[in-house]
């Protein structure tokens, strides 16, 4: 089972595989592509981009040569039929200088460049929620090897489309980013809390009333205010509380390093972290905590024991019994 961790330009390249990344991804933006549209939306991510084609044949010489795979990012829901003729030249530039995969969200893009017969594999994101055997049916068809599933599948769903359709490879969020909706409905773009932060993150002012016009009274009024917090602690949890790290510098917040036992038994291919914007000690945390329970599963470590030692590596171990951080909470009730 295979780790997967981004990185945002060529220097963290080095850092990101020592620490034991098996396959990186990258999003990439070039400047001619600015120029012509005026837009940084070739992938989901504004910022974390590299926007330089030597960078990224140096991106894929250097995976090549320390026996780890490059993966390219063109994974926005839906592009223009001009957008998208840029996106085929820059997928063949990529397949021409050896990358490995292209992650891909929109259809007819997956399907145009799936005709091209590059040697690159093609991965479908996550964005394109592709949440049952028959969609996986579907995007196979259309081109796709690789599906990586929305956050927040049960893994008794996660087996069962493995098992039905076992010449697929198949991804899983293991760690950071979580959304408090669905991503693959989603068509806002998530910037850094200094430029107004995801939209979902907004404080917005209102008030309540009922359409018939009568009070809410005052018992009525501390529920909807208890909601109210419940909420706002949800919505913490889901955007990495807070984004604090624990002392000895591991992520809090989106984790899925409990279920790595029992992703592995059910035949996974790949564990994704994600945060291609995070600075690069969070990526390199973030790996040394994945990859260290990853291995402990390959050796069939017991699940109580590795549970119990996820839950306790950051020393906040109330944070993960909250519920709240998990994409596979069934883990728990285990």
């Amino acid at each position: 089972m295979k780790i997967v961790a981004p990185i945002s330009q060529l220097s963290e390249l080095e850092p990101v595989l020592q620490a034991g990344a098996d396959e990186i991804y990258f999003g990439m933006v070039p400047e001619d592509w600015t120029q012509q549209f005026g837009t940084s939306n070739t992938s989901r991510r504004i910022f974390g981009n590299i926007t330089d084609y030597g960078e990224m044949q140096q991106i894929i010489r250097l995976s090549h040569q320390a026996g780890k795979q490059a993966m390219l990012a063109l994974n926005a829901q839906h592009y223009t039929e001009q957008q998208a003729g840029c996106l085929i030249e820059l997928a063949k530039r990529f397949s021409n200088e050896g990358g490995d995969a292209i992650i891909l969200a929109d259809a007819p893009l997956l399907m145009e460049i799936a005709a091209l017969q590059l040697n690159a594999k093609l991965h479908l994101s996550s964005i394109a929620a592709c949440r049952n055997t028959e969609s996986a049916r579907l995007f196979k068809s259309l081109g796709a090897q690789r599906i990586i599933f929305p956050r927040y599948m049960q893994l008794k769903e996660i087996g069962g489309m493995i098992r039905a359709e076992p010449d697929l490879e198949f991804e899983a969020f293991v760690l950071n980013d979580g959304c408090i909706y669905e991503e693959g409905v989603c068509h806002t773009i998530h910037l850094p809390q200094k430029y107004g932060g995801p939209i979902c993150m907004d404080n917005y002012r209102y008030s309540l009333y009922r359409s018939g016009g009568r009070e809410i009274d005052a018992k009525e009024q501390q529920l909807l205010s208890e909601n109210e917090k419940d909420y706002a602690e949800w919505v913490w949890y889901k955007f990495s509380c807070g984004f604090a790290t624990s002392k000895n510098g591991y992520t809090f917040g989106p984790c899925g390093i409990c279920a790595i036992s029992q992703l592995h038994r059910a035949g996974l291919t790949a564990i994704k972290i994600a945060g291609r914007e995070a600075p690069l000690p969070r990526k390199i945390k973030s790996i040394e905590l994945v990859k260290n329970v990853r291995d402990r599963a390959l050796k069939d470590d017991s699940q109580k024991e590795i549970l119990t030692d996820s839950q306790q590596i950051r020393g906040r171990p109330e944070l993960c019994q909250s519920g709240y951080m998990c994409y596979y909470p069934e883990v728990l009730d285990a």
